[in-house]
C-alpha cells in the first residue's frame, strides 16, 4: 500500500519523533475521522508501506533522520508546499529564507526527483493580485531551480469551516485572473526547467499552456522508485477531481501548528494546540492512548504491484 504522511496535518514538521517510533515499531493506529472510538490498525513494515508520501511546509526535523528511513527499506518522496505569503496567512511557519534552505537540503539529501514543490493555493486578496503571483513564482522557481523538476499549483477551495477564517482575507477570482496567474506561472516554469500542472482543478483547460492535471499520489513516480507497475486505482475517498491513486492517511484532523488560516484541516486553532498538549510521542496514536471504548479493527490491503520484475529490466 501507499501511505500518505499526511494530508490531515504537517507529521514530518511537528510530529517526527512520533513517526520515527511508528515507523521502527511497524504500525499506527489511525483514529477514524468521523467514528471517533474506532480506530484502524495499519502495518507499516516495509513489505507492507511499500512506499510513503511526506507532505509537508518545513520537513526540516525529518531531515536528520531521512538516511535512517532509508536504511529500514522504505521507498519514498515529498510533496513541500512553499508558498510566499508569511503572516497572516501562514502564521506558524519559519521563515521564507530558512524554507527555501531546507527545500535545498532536502533535495540534496534525497535527490530532486523526490521532492515536488508545490505552490498552493493560491490566493487573491490580502495584498496578493495576479502580477504579485506572478512575481513571487518567478522569484522562488529561480531559488529552486535544479532543486526539483515538478510544482503543483492551485487556487484556494472555500471548504466548510474556513470561510471565517478567510474573511477580508481572500476573494475569488474571475477566470481571466487565474488565467493570468497560469501563464505566467507557466513562462517562469519553462524558464527554470519546471514541468508544471494544477491540483484538482478540473474546470481549468490549461493544456495551451503546456499545465498538465496532477496526481499527487503519483503512479508513475512510484513505479519509477519501485522499479515495478503498480495497481492505479483511483482514490475513492478524493475529490472527483483529483488523480491520486489510493492510499491510506495516518495523520489526523485538527492537529497541525502551521497557523495556516485557510487550512480545511483545522477548525479551530484553539483545537488544534489542545491537540497538542495531548500527544505522546511514544503513543501508537497520534493524539492520546485508545480508550476501553475504542474498537480497534486491522485495515488489510494487498500490494500494490502488479509484478516484481523490474520496469528498466527489458522483461
Amino acid at each position: 500500500m501507499i501511505v500518505s504522511i499526511s494530508r490531515r496535518t504537517d507529521l514530518p514538521a511537528l510530529y517526527p519523533d512520533w513517526l520515527m517510533n511508528r515507523l521502527w515499531e511497524g504500525f499506527v493506529l489511525v483514529r477514524q475521522p468521523y467514528r471517533p472510538h474506532r480506530i484502524s490498525r495499519v502495518e507499516l513494515r516495509p513489505e507492507k508501506a511499500e512506499c510513503l508520501v511526506f507532505w509537508s511546509k518545513n520537513p526540516a526535523p525529518l531531515l536528520p533522520r531521512l538516511e535512517e528511513i532509508r536504511r529500514m527499506g522504505y521507498h519514498f518522496y515529498f510533496q513541500f508546499t512553499l508558498n510566499p505569503y508569511g503572516p497572516p496567512l501562514e502564521a506558524g511557519l519559519p521563515p521564507l529564507a530558512d524554507r527555501l534552505d531546507t527545500f535545498r537540503r532536502l533535495s540534496e539529501t534525497v535527490g530532486p526527483e523526490r521532492v515536488i514543490w508545490r505552490y498552493d493555493p493560491v490566493i487573491f486578496g490580502a495584498g496578493w493580485d495576479a502580477p504579485r503571483h506572478g512575481a513571487a513564482f518567478e522569484k522562488l522557481a529561480a531559488a529552486l531551480e535544479g532543486f526539483s523538476s515538478r510544482c503543483i499549483f492551485s487556487f484556494l477551495d472555500w471548504y466548510p469551516g474556513m470561510q471565517g477564517r478567510m474573511k477580508g482575507l481572500a476573494v475569488q477570482p474571475d477566470g481571466v485572473q487565474r488565467r493570468h496567474v497560469a501563464a505566467a506561472f507557466a513562462a517562469s516554469a519553462r524558464a527554470h526547467g519546471f514541468s508544471l500542472s494544477t491540483c484538482c482543478e478540473p474546470e481549468e483547460d490549461l493544456r495551451d499552456l503546456d499545465i498538465g492535471r496532477a496526481a499527487c499520489i503519483d503512479p508513475g513516480l512510484i513505479e519509477a522508485l519501485l522499479g515495478c507497475p503498480i495497481r492505479r486505482r483511483k482514490d475513492p475517498g478524493q475529490r472527483p477531481g483529483c488523480g491520486c491513486v489510493e492510499s491510506v492517511d495516518i495523520g489526523a484532523y485538527g492537529t497541525c501548528l502551521n497557523g495556516c488560516r485557510y487550512c480545511y484541516a483545522n477548525r479551530s486553532e484553539a483545537a488544534a494546540a489542545d491537540n497538542h498538549l495531548r500527544h505522546d510521542p511514544h503513543s501508537p496514536l497520534l493524539i492520546g492512548w485508545p480508550e476501553p471504548e475504542d474498537e480497534i479493527v486491522e485495515r488489510e490491503y494487498g500490494s500494490i504491484r502488479l509484478a516484481q520484475t523490474s520496469l528498466f529490466s527489458g522483461e
